[in-house]
């Protein structure tokens, strides 16, 4: 039996999308506004679900505390009020697209999930729009 475990979170960062090997016009014309060069930013939500077995001693899939703790240490403080293009190291190179984002954060925590355990993150950019990644 398998059973799925969800912790949410928050955290707000500005950001800009654009490729450094493009023109101005090629920016504005894919990115649009999120191209402003000045910024913007979103507060973005966050649901990090793991699925697996249910252990039979403590009766947990994963500790909700333990959860809670890798996503604070390690994309809550890594990532809340921070520009992403600017302080995130992961996004020197990397466009912070909601895409890449979730990808990311999924990289970060995996880390710390035992293999014998699924991950899934979703994160919302928006109300409406949100991207999630599964590790496939």
């Amino acid at each position: 039996m398998r059973v799925t475990v969800s912790r949410k979170a928050h955290f707000n960062a500005a950001h800009r999308l654009y490729r450094k090997d493009w023109s101005n016009e090629q920016n504005d014309t894919i990115f649009g506004k999120c191209n402003n060069a000045n910024f913007h930013g979103h507060n973005y939500e966050l649901t990090v679900s793991v699925t697996g077995g249910i252990d039979p001693e403590t009766g947990y899939v994963i500790d909700t505390k333990i959860l809670s703790d890798l996503i604070k240490v390690h994309i809550e403080d890594a990532f809340d009020h921070k520009n992403l293009n600017l302080d995130v190291p992961e996004f020197a190179e990397l466009n912070p697209t909601a895409e890449n984002i979730v990808v990311v954060i999924w990289q970060k925590l995996r880390a710390h999930i035992h293999a014998d355990k699924d991950l899934e993150v979703t994160l919302y950019e928006t109300p409406r729009n949100f991207v999630t990644f599964k590790g496939e």
